[in-house]
């Protein structure tokens, strides 16, 4: 690697540490709740290692250990990481033009929220060493914690191991809070896909929908419903609450 390379690839290694420690105990949660559910160790590892999508993640795991079906598994981890799809056409617009096609699908493989953030805050093209630099710290954090975590669930005893299935709403939570704090239409929305899945759970005409279809559709009427009543232009100006959506 060249001296102008290896500091780039440095340089994102730096800049990756914060979000790789961060990644520790959220995916420490993970390898705990997948393996109280019946997950073996090595297949929760390899779902960290093979996906770094965190929310997307907790909530086909779960469907996974509630017996869900395929296409609801499908659907439900496609809506919750759609957004991915989008924060990678965002960063190609940057990348060196000389960034070959297997270097960008490594890059697509890496992206997460945090990942995205950080390198929109980088000035300038962004280099293929630099990207690589800032994406293996997440991914080492991330499989590390949910190793640390799976590992340790194994070791519990049975009945500790089956509590630690609350920490999947403690996740959800931390996820979802402090977005909304921040934003009343995030807020809105967030409450409204709540209250269709709480109608679709609880009335009885919806019975014979089952959870991965709720998740599905209340994300969906909630995200429909939100574009409708806080739409923003492409220049980010001020939205009718009048907050400022970059």
């Amino acid at each position: 690697m060249k001296h102008t390379q290896y500091n780039e690839f440095t340089h994102g290694l730096k800049r990756g540490l914060p979000i790789a420690l961060g990644y520790i105990p959220v995916s420490f949660t993970f390898g705990l709740m997948a393996v109280a559910g019946g997950i073996p160790v090595w297949m929760a590892i390899f779902i960290s290692l093979s996906n770094l999508t965190s929310a997307g993640q907790f909530a086909g795991t779960s469907l996974i250990i509630s017996g869900a079906g395929l296409l609801e598994i499908t659907l439900t981890t496609f809506i919750i990481n759609i957004r991915y799809m989008l924060m990678s056409l965002s960063l190609t617009q940057r990348l060196d033009k000389k960034t070959n096609l297997a270097k960008r699908f490594l890059v697509g493989y890496g992206v997460t929220d945090e990942v995205f953030s950080v390198a929109s805050m980088e000035r300038g093209t962004l280099t293929f060493p630099y990207l690589l630099g800032l994406i293996i710290g997440p991914v080492l954090g991330w499989t590390t914690g949910t190793a640390l975590g799976a590992i340790i669930s194994f070791a519990l005893p049975e009945s500790l191991s089956s509590a630690m299935g609350i920490a999947l709403y403690a996740m959800f939570i931390a996820i979802v809070l402090p977005v909304a704090k921040k934003s009343k239409p995030v807020t809105i929305i967030v409450a409204i896909s709540v209250a269709v899945v709480c109608i679709l759970k609880y009335v009885p005409i919806f019975s014979i929908i089952s959870s991965g279809f709720r998740i599905i559709i209340g994300t969906i009427i909630g995200a429909g419903i939100g574009a409708f009543l806080f739409p923003i232009d492409e220049s980010g100006r001020e939205n009718e609450e009048g907050e400022t959506v970059q």
